[in-house]
């Protein structure tokens, strides 16, 4: 079986290898999709293949949509031209349960892929199109937290975009200036309205959104390069919407065990490509079950009915209260934790680190009793039945190849919101003291160990990209295994510095709480695994 619209038409080789085919006329989605779009989405990777096109699927499915969605790549055209268009925008979808069943579905929601290219003249006139047509409702975005960064890392306007404020909005190269371009020209032919929502993980993402759209519209009006008016339109939320969201769904790289499941069953097109730009993209998506896409309800020219797909629309207080409680409190700070731990013990995946009695219990504790206590209920989620879900179903998923080493990537930039949080609200709660809490300074004080680049076992071990390696490293870089303390001098620097924790932990009252634990943790080789036996139970 090969991935393609013609081969589908055997339905029965489909059926008997266990593939949910699409229930709706292809052809007929299609055609009502490119005359009329109300959905346009950017960033063809594999969260919007495996949630947000799925879920359309289902309501095609059920008969309650008969239109499908447009997708547009502006920074890896080759995913387009090598993936998509080569199987006619079809996804095989691999659902891997945490009981061990698999649930196989081919995504037909998908009916055109364009690249977001201004010198593609093809391309480009019919994104042109589709924005100017006033049934676009809405134009969604999983283009990753750095796709609207107009800056670089010394606060300087990136090439391109510098290049984009000059010249204007007829040909950009930018990914916002791109965008910003094709909302231009929803502004010249009519002023219609239109919401921009981005579903990246990263808090606030329609304010973000917003701002970098409101710096070209500025720019390109101060400078003459767009008609007066622009700026207002695109901060106008009854003209330009940026609503808020929070998106939850684990969607790993094509792993080889899937691809092999899929061969055994006569499916043919599972080689995956890397593209030009490391993309890892292939005919199929694995994914794990769960998953949550919340959105603030705020869309000027109506919406597409996504409530229908199990997509929740609420107001802007929620959805944050829903971003607090995974990001700060319910999810990603277990995950830390394990990803942290997890390197030192010598673990390569975090499904095996749930097997581990003192990790299990570590994640637990950091959850239910330090965390908990903190968190704001949003109501439409419930936060203990959120972590129970993590911790015993998601996390342990033994089909999920999630690594420690991937998540702890960029554990500097990660700690302020994923622990830091919780010890300012346990500074701020008169009902609660923070010398209470002891298993989250013993991840602290964990990732500091970490941080010597050496396991429990005294053996070298690679640490994980982080911008701020190279800064912090050297504090710890003296300190082996078997040393004595106090190691307050060495320390010191990195504990104190509240750009990485979101407070100074001396100030807090941790710091010296942390200091301890360091000191057992590097006592000799072995100590990692003695020290959380004494902690966590």
């Amino acid at each position: 079986m090969k991935l393609n619209l013609n081969a589908l038409k055997d339905v029965a080789a489909w059926e008997t290898a266990g593939f949910k085919l699409p229930k709706f006329d292809l052809e007929k989605v299609t055609a009502n999709t490119k005359a009329n779009p109300n959905w346009i989405h950017f960033g063809a990777g594999n969260i919007f293949r495996a949630l947000t096109a799925n879920a359309q699927q289902n309501i095609l499915n059920e008969g309650k949509s008969d239109k499908g969605i447009i997708v547009a790549e502006g920074f890896d055209y080759e995913i387009i031209e090598k993936m998509y268009r080569p199987h006619d925008n079809l996804t095989a979808l691999v659902t891997l349960k945490a009981n061990g069943s698999i649930e196989k579905t081919v995504i037909a929601s998908i009916v055109e892929s364009l690249v977001v290219d201004a010198e593609n003249e093809e391309n480009w006139n019919r994104l042109k199109d589709i924005f100017i047509n006033p049934s676009l409702q809405m134009a969604s975005f999983t283009i990753t937290e750095k796709g609207y960064s107009l800056k670089d890392a010394k606060g300087e306007y990136l090439s391109a975009v510098a290049e984009d404020f000059k010249k204007g909005p007829q040909a950009p190269v930018s990914y916002i200036g791109k965008l910003s371009s094709l909302v231009y020209e929803r502004y010249i032919h009519g002023k219609q309205p239109l919401a921009l929502v981005s579903m990246d993980n990263c808090s606030h993402n329609g304010t973000r959104l917003h701002e970098a759209v409101k710096a070209f519209a500025e720019t390109w009006e101060e400078k003459g390069l767009v008609n007066e008016g622009f700026t207002a339109y695109i901060n106008d939320p009854k003209c330009i919407a940026f609503p808020w969201s929070m998106i939850d769904k684990i969607t790993p790289r094509p792993d080889p065990s899937v691809k092999e499941m899929l061969k055994k069953d006569g499916f043919e097109d599972v080689e995956d490509v890397i593209t030009s730009k490391n993309t890892y993209v292939a005919p199929f998506v694995n994914a794990e079950e769960p998953e949550y896409l919340i959105i603030e309800d705020l869309f000027p020219n109506d919406r597409p009915n996504l409530q229908e797909g199990g997509i929740i629309f609420t107001d802007r207080e929620t959805v944050d209260k829903v971003e607090k409680m995974k990001v700060c409190t319910c999810l990603n700070p277990l995950h830390t934790a394990l990803a942290v731990y997890g390197c030192l013990l010598g673990y390569t995946l975090i499904s095996e680190e749930m097997k581990d009695n003192e990790l299990k219990r570590l994640v637990e504790k950091i959850g239910y009793v330090e965390g908990l206590p903190v968190v704001v209920n949003p109501g439409i989620i419930e936060p203990k039945k959120f972590i129970d879900e993590v911790l015993q179903v998601r996390i342990p998923n033994p089909f999920m190849p999630d690594t420690p080493q991937r998540i702890a990537t960029d554990t500097s930039q990660k700690l302020g919101i994923r622990f830091g949080e919780t010890i300012k609200a346990y500074m701020q709660r008169e009902d609660l003291d923070v010398t209470d809490l002891k298993l989250i300074p013993l991840v602290l004080a964990g990732w500091c160990r970490y941080l010597m680049g050496m396991d429990d076992n005294g053996n070298k071990m690679e640490l994980s990209p982080d911008p701020l390696l190279e800064e912090i490293t050297p504090y710890v870089a003296s300190i082996t295994l078997g040393d004595k303390g106090p190691f307050h001098e060495a320390l010191k620097p990195i504990l104190s510095n509240s750009a990485i924790f979101g407070v100074n932990l001396y100030e807090a009252g941790l710091g010296e709480v942390v200091e301890k634990y360091f000191e057992e943790l590097v006592a000799s080789k072995g100590a990692v695994r003695e020290t959380l036996k004494k902690y966590v139970y």
